[in-house]
């Protein structure tokens, strides 16, 4: 039986990284950090900051309320304070919705 190697996991990303999977500046990352109290990443001892999975998740929240769905900055925080015990269920359902639909163009472009 051939060895599998598990994926790596990262448990934390810089800010580059975040923006790259975001497709945003690395600016609105940190401006969004002013707007939305609970996205708190860790800081280095550089000051550099630290994200984790979770902080990604929150991000990727604010990233298609604001971005995709067209709610304002206050929209938005107020959206997420209000169904603030179902913010980890919504992230998921939006990332594995994305990942559905990313399939089906896939399969769609692969037919003859």
């Amino acid at each position: 039986m051939p060895y599998k190697e598990k994926p790596i996991i990262k448990k934390y990303f810089t800010i580059g990284e975040v923006a790259k999977e975001l497709g945003v500046a690395t600016s609105l990352i940190r401006f969004w950090e002013t707007q939305f109290d609970f996205i708190r990443p860790k800081k280095n001892a550089k000051g550099n900051r630290k994200y984790t999975q979770d902080d990604l998740k929150k991000l990727k929240l604010v990233h298609h309320l604001v971005k995709e769905k067209g709610y304002t900055l206050q929209g938005a925080y107020d959206h997420i304070k209000e169904s603030k015990d179902s913010i980890d269920d919504t992230a998921e359902m939006v990332q594995s919705l994305k990942r559905i639909r990313e399939f089906l163009v896939e399969m769609k472009n692969n037919l003859p």
